[in-house]
C-alpha cells in the first residue's frame, strides 16, 4: 500500500484530510479478515465509518459484502448504520454458498441474519460449499466494487486474494490496517 492510500482516513491530529479521487463512483466492496485484532477493532471501526462516508461522497450508493466473520460482518453492520442516516444507500451480499453458517455458533448467526435481514439483496456464488467457491465470491466482490475497502494485515488470506485481484482489475483499494502492508 502506497503511503498516499491511507491519507484520506487518517486521524485530522495525524494529517491532513485529503481526496486521493475525485473521480465519481457508485458502488464498494470490503474485504477483510475473519479475525479483527482486538487492539484494532476501535480504530478500524473509526476508519470504517470514515470510509463509508468518503464513497458516499463521491457518489457511492450501492455497498458490497461477502458475509464472512470479523470485517466483513463489521462493515455490513456500519453499512446498515450509515443507512439509517441515508435512505439512498444499499447493501448487498454476495456469499460464497448457501450453507455458509453451518458450523458458526449462536451468536455468530444471530449476528449474520441480523446482516441478512438488513441486505437489499443476496447473491450466492454456489449453492453448496465447494472448494473454488470463497475465491469465486472473492473475484465477484474484487469485480463489483469501483473502490475496494479492506483491513488487510497479512498475505496468504482470501483477503489479500481479493486485494490483488482488484488492483489487477485496476480498481481503488484501501487498506484499513493499523499495520499497512
Amino acid at each position: 500500500m502506497e503511503k498516499r492510500d491511507e491519507l484520506w482516513w487518517s486521524e485530522p491530529k495525524e494529517q491532513t484530510c485529503i481526496k486521493i479521487e475525485d473521480a465519481p463512483v457508485s458502488t464498494c466492496a470490503f474485504t477483510g479478515h475473519r479475525t479483527v485484532r482486538p487492539e484494532h477493532v476501535e480504530l478500524v471501526a473509526k476508519r470504517l465509518s470514515r470510509a463509508v462516508e468518503y464513497v458516499y461522497s463521491r457518489g457511492c450508493r450501492v455497498f458490497y459484502c461477502g458475509g464472512a466473520l470479523g470485517f466483513d460482518t463489521l462493515a455490513a453492520r456500519e453499512v446498515i448504520r450509515f443507512a439509517t442516516l441515508h435512505p439512498d444507500v444499499s447493501l448487498r451480499l454476495v456469499l460464497p454458498c448457501v450453507n455458509q453458517d453451518e458450523r458458526w455458533n449462536d451468536r455468530q448467526r444471530e449476528a449474520y441474519y441480523y446482516v441478512l435481514r438488513n441486505a437489499e439483496c443476496v447473491e450466492y456464488v454456489s449453492e453448496e460449499y465447494t472448494k473454488d467457491c470463497m475465491k469465486r465470491r472473492n473475484m465477484r466482490l474484487a469485480e463489483l466494487g469501483d473502490v475496494l475497502v479492506a483491513y488487510l494485515y497479512r498475505d496468504g488470506s482470501g483477503s489479500s486474494q481479493t486485494v490483488r485481484m482488484a488492483k489487477r482489475l485496476g480498481k481503488e483499494v484501501y487498506n484499513l490496517s493499523p499495520e499497512l502492508k
